[in-house]
């Protein structure tokens, strides 16, 4: 539609210009003795017209003629962004595709357009990591040492690649930096825990693990597990000296103390530095927290001294917790070995034979033929004593683990 306008207007101005031209007498006079050339006005303001837009498309000509080398550079510096462009699209698809050898080719040629060059490098680097090339890895990454804008990406990236094959001084280095720059994100803090978790810097795993537990970034099964290993390290660890181990667990939040796993190593810990009764309360703690057959295990570790009040009173305690959980083999037979501790023979025979009734597992039947044995030895009941070391053989070859026999 618009063509047709511009026709109708073109026909329209051809039309107004003949008739005014053709009522224009003019002329015009050019001498330069001794010629003298006549013209119709209409003729000298076709031929000026002309004349314009011939030095008009003249100029435009030697402008476009001067600009030519600084448009063929252009053209070939778009050229080649294209082209790197293209090849920095190519590397990231091949590396989220598993092509990493392909990947890191795409990323040298993304590499030759400055603009690409750092996105291009943190992918070679990926790729080179995947390849199980570590120094190509590391040539990459330096290649953008020198720019800040990628600094956090570089670290970044450099923190996951060394966490994930297992460098972690080369990945604390990395956490180092992050937190000089003020880099605290919840995905830094991840690979923050795992680097010092690898380099087993426990202390910083439990601070870390808090701080994640606040922006509820971690699974709570994950969450409690890392918890109770890094308690496991830091509690039976190579630390034997009593002081150092009740300062270790003064550390330790009330919430964390009444976990069962960690309840029983730190309980273990306090028995094997003779701190028996300390151990014993920290597993009456977590058993009134919830109980656990682990707890219970271990505390029948914790026995008093024969004909102390804490016997007695520990005594006392598990008959309460046994009227609350008849049948439990385990509470069982550690009420049966605190009472064989207190020489109260017909209590502790009993209990042990429940014991033996109520077990399902061959440990507590083992450990119980074992403490019955050993109460009929000290009866002078020979006979009964060597049925029961030989039953609890038996269970003890049963299970598979009669290396155990001989450590109880």
């Amino acid at each position: 539609m618009r063509f047709f306008l511009w026709l109708l207007f073109i026909f329209a101005a051809a039309v107004g210009l003949a008739a005014v031209a053709r009522f224009n007498p003019g002329n015009v006079v050019f001498f330069y003795p001794p010629y003298r050339i006549d013209l119709s006005l209409n003729f000298f303001l076709l031929l000026a017209g002309l004349l314009f837009f011939l030095m008009y498309y003249a100029l435009k000509a030697l402008s476009v003629t001067m600009k030519m080398p600084q448009r063929v550079a252009a053209y070939r510096r778009d050229k080649r962004e294209r082209e790197s462009n293209k090849a920095l699209r190519d590397a990231l698809k091949a590396l989220l595709e598993g092509r990493f050898g392909h990947a890191e080719k795409a990323a040298k040629r993304a590499a030759g357009s400055e603009e690409n060059a750092g996105l291009a490098a943190l992918i070679g680097a990926q790729a080179a990591h995947r390849l199980d090339q570590a120094a190509r890895r590391d040539q990459w990454l330096a290649q953008i040492s020198d720019n800040p804008s990628l600094r956090t990406a570089r670290l970044m990236t450099s923190l996951e690649l060394m966490v994930d094959g297992r460098e972690p001084d080369t990945a604390l280095a990395a956490v180092d930096e992050l937190n000089a720059s003020g880099t605290r994100h919840i995905h830094a803090l991840r690979l923050a825990l795992k680097a010092n978790q690898q380099a087993q810097n426990w202390p910083e795993v439990v601070r870390l693990v808090r701080v994640l537990d606040k922006h509820k970034a971690l699974h709570p099964a994950l969450s409690r597990r890392l918890r109770e290993m890094a308690y496991e390290a830091l509690l039976s660890g190579k630390m034997l000296d009593a002081e150092s181990i009740r300062r270790t667990w003064a550390d330790v939040p009330a919430a964390d103390k009444v976990q069962p796993q960690v309840a029983c190593h730190a309980a273990t810990t306090f028995i094997r530095c003779g701190l028996a009764d300390e151990a014993r309360t920290i597993l009456e703690k977590a058993l009134a927290a919830e109980w656990d057959e682990r707890l219970i295990r271990v505390y029948r570790r914790t026995a008093a001294a024969e004909g102390s009040p804490e016997l007695i009173a520990q005594i006392e305690r598990c008959e309460e917790w046994q009227a609350k959980r008849p049948g439990d083999a385990e509470l069982t037979l550690t009420l049966g070995t605190l009472c064989l501790k207190q020489k109260l023979w017909g209590k502790a025979q009993r209990f042990l034979e429940q014991a033996l009734a109520d077990a399902d597992d061959t440990s507590i039947v083992r450990e119980a033929h074992l403490k019955l044995a050993q109460m009929h030895e000290a009866l002078g009941q020979e006979e009964l004593a060597q049925s029961h070391y030989r039953q609890c053989a038996l269970a003890g070859m049963l299970s598979g683990t009669p290396a155990e026999l001989q450590t109880l």
